[in-house]
């Protein structure tokens, strides 16, 4: 393998030098965030483009030998890791050419990075490994036991209802599709052949997003009249992508077929233009008019090409690459357009240790019609199944219950056959594997709930029967829960109870305790009308937005971490979840001395604060405000709200508006809510009114053409 050099980025280095020279994690914390959040900026650029950054350079001497020592870091090796992908094979024993060196799990790699290997000589190989692979292997071999052979590498490339789905949006899921700017893309591009689907995923790469190439393409995409080309030589080779230089190989062509370029020569000038290599981009400029001239095209056409070919071809991306990737996109794509359900089952399979990509996919299955049944020790198989039109859940999505328990039960299930009760499963499996903490586990899942049996009483005959057992074996006596010294006996009955059954509340604890999420109903289920009425945002909206302002999200403490600063003080590292997932919400010492008793309260809270992104992409929330969802419910309920059309709304229906609510002051907040650049404002007035006397607002606003009031 190849060894990587992970460098101190400019945010990275800040906190690092604060580290060390023992400032507060919080003012080191902001200063690191003051940096832009721009790909590789420097700290020097940085100064130049923030100007908060700079006053507190020069005004603070702190900051002042902070910076300074973190741009002298800056760029630095800060540790060394191993390449994803990449490995080495040579003709002799590698040390021959290379020194090497064992990583942290024993591997051979190489000391010398990925250019320095290739300036050697040696080839280097990337072995991908797609999880996406093993999805549609599933599918397909779940397909093959419904009788459907489905031959996936022969797929049609212009099946409709597949081109519909993916111009919907509709791509959670599919390969290098799901990501909330590609869903976008996809709406406005409407995809109608494979081809799109090479480009789009050759365009979205930050280069090709804000030079402006990828609206040029869509906008070409959608109106043919745009598409022009400077000379027909260039049709054949552009007419794919509408005109705009997309791939490398188009680069390629171009210089051989315009301007008499030899395949090396061309070759050559990709990679001056990939790599910016000025005397080479200027050296290949006269050969490239000349040869066009010769072509029959004017010398100023041929300059406007070889420019528009440095303007484009600097983000040019291999064909090959794209067209590889895009066919398994369609593959996946065609899959749920047609196979939605096996297609969403061995997307749950797959996701199983993700909880937070397990809720999200659950939901959507649940939102579009398909059922998600629960656990069943006789009817689950370790994996997600499909039944009918619905889907089981897998036996492997339990915690607590690993592989050797489950192996252990499916094998004794496919031995026996079904197990007919509580009493029959616990005398048929072996404790040793399947202990107290499993068992308790696929009771709280709700595993035996088809067996008749409530789950407080099969708590009991857990907690009271497995030790008995135990103690049996560790004796020597292969004697059942139930004192049956002989499997083969048959199933007992299981034993009377007259104990309290669980309540809603204690099963849905269960549930989430078996699960890591809350699977039949979720407590947050009750407050959804008024949640969406306080925010716009849940965690899965949370992570896919593109702004770093402020947010309101509603959820329960899943799990908290209380921090002790360097200062002494107490502050926490909250995992907030909600029905669509979790998020992690950062509280500091001021604010978690005012909150801490609401976030171990195990009540819904609600919390404000700045969304923020990690230098890893992970969306987090820095705290402002958090307080118990009741109060935040009291307030909303005592509140009015006023619906503004702003297409229609004029300016003397707002001063109307505002004379009429000065005529009716009383107790109730007032809120606006309207629609700007296609998403939902909410205004909070600072104004009362009375809710008894909304008729007379209604009356002045009857016609309902601008402002209507919801309650």
């Amino acid at each position: 393998q190849i060894i990587t050099f992970g460098t101190m980025k400019s945010k990275a280095a800040v906190r690092d030098v604060g580290r060390a020279l023992a400032l507060p994690y919080a003012e080191v914390d902001k200063i690191a965030k003051l940096i832009p959040a721009s790909l590789d900026i420097s700290i020097d650029h940085a100064l130049t483009e923030e100007p908060r950054l700079k006053e507190l350079y020069e005004s603070d001497p702190r900051v002042t030998e902070l910076l300074d020592n973190a741009i002298v870091l800056e760029g630095l090796a800060r540790h060394a890791s191993t390449h994803a992908a990449g490995i080495v094979i040579a003709n002799k024993p590698l040390m021959e050419h290379v020194p090497l060196y064992r990583g942290q799990k024993g591997e051979t790699i190489t000391q010398y990075s990925m250019k320095c290997i290739e300036k050697m000589g040696l080839i280097k190989f990337d072995l991908l490994g797609l999880k996406t692979l093993t999805i549609i292997d599933n599918v397909i071999k779940n397909l093959r036991r419904q009788g459907i052979f489905l031959d996936i590498n022969n797929l049609p490339l212009d099946d409709q209802k597949t081109y519909d789905l993916l111009s919907a949006g509709d791509a959670s899921g599919v390969f290098q599709l799901e990501s909330r700017g590609m869903r976008e893309l996809l709406t406005k591009l409407k995809p109608s052949q494979f081809e799109d689907i090479i480009a789009l995923i050759a365009l979205y790469r930050p280069g090709p997003l804000t030079s402006g190439m990828m609206e040029q393409f869509i906008q070409r995409k959608n109106n043919p009249s745009l598409v022009k080309y400077d000379t027909e030589l260039l049709r054949d080779v552009l007419k794919d992508t509408y005109g705009v230089i997309v791939y490398q190989e188009q680069i390629m062509k171009i210089a051989s077929r315009l301007a008499h370029f030899s395949q090396g020569e061309a070759d050559t000038l990709r990679k001056a233009i990939s790599k910016k290599v000025p005397e080479q981009i200027e050296k290949y400029r006269s050969q490239f008019v000349s040869g066009c001239v010769e072509n029959g095209v004017r010398p100023d056409v041929a300059e406007g090409i070889y420019d528009v070919i440095l303007r484009f071809g600097q983000y040019g991306f291999n064909k090959s690459h794209s067209a590889a990737y895009a066919l398994v996109a369609y593959q996946t794509a065609y899959l749920k357009a047609h196979h939605y359900v096996p297609f969403m089952a061995a997307i749950l399979t797959n996701e199983v240790n993700d909880t937070d990509s397990l809720i999200r996919y659950i939901t959507e299955c649940r939102d579009n019609g398909v059922e998600i049944l629960p656990p069943d020790i006789n009817q689950s198989d370790k994996t997600f199944t499909v039944v009918g039109s619905k889907i089981r859940f897998g036996l492997s999505g339990i915690k607590n219950v690993g592989d050797s328990a489950l192996d252990s039960i499916l094998a004794k299930r496919n031995e026996i056959g079904a197990f007919t009760s509580f009493a029959h499963f616990c005398s048929a499996i072996d404790s040793r594997k399947a202990n107290k903490k499993v068992l308790e586990s696929l009771v709280k899942a709700g595993c035996f709930d088809s067996m008749g049996l409530g789950r407080s009483h099969l708590l009991e005959l857990v907690k009271e029967k497995l030790d008995k057992l135990q103690r049996k074996e560790r004796n020597g006596q292969q004697m059942d829960m139930f004192g049956s010294n002989d499997v083969s006996m048959g199933p007992e009955v299981d034993h009377t109870w007259s104990g309290e059954e669980l309540s809603q509340s204690e099963m849905v604890r269960g549930e989430k305790e078996a699960f890591g999420f809350y699977f039949s109903q979720h407590p947050l289920s009750a407050y959804e009308h008024y949640i969406k009425r306080m925010t716009d945002l849940d965690t899965a909206s949370l992570k896919e937005t593109d702004t770093s302002g402020e947010a309101t999200i509603v959820g329960l403490v899943n799990a908290y971490k209380e921090i002790t600063t360097k200062r002494g003080d107490r502050m926490a590292v909250v995992t907030l979840e909600d029905i669509k997932g979790i998020v992690e919400v950062v509280v500091f010492p001021d604010l978690f001395s005012r909150s801490a008793s609401v976030i171990k309260s195990e009540k819904p809270i609600t919390v404000v604060g700045s969304i923020e992104r990690t230098e890893d992409n992970v969306t987090k929330i820095r705290a402002k405000t958090i307080g118990l969802l009741e109060d935040a419910l009291r307030d909303l309920q005592r509140m009015v709200w006023i619906r503004l059309d702003c297409h229609r709304v004029k300016k003397e229906d707002l001063k109307r508006l505002r004379d009429v609510m000065n005529s009716i002051r009383g107790d109730s907040k007032v809120r606006l809510e309207f629609q700007m650049n296609g998403q939902t404002q909410k205004m909070d007035l600072d104004m009362r009114i009375d809710p008894d006397r909304l008729d007379i607002l209604r009356r002045e606003f009857d016609s309902g053409i601008a402002v209507e009031v919801i309650e």
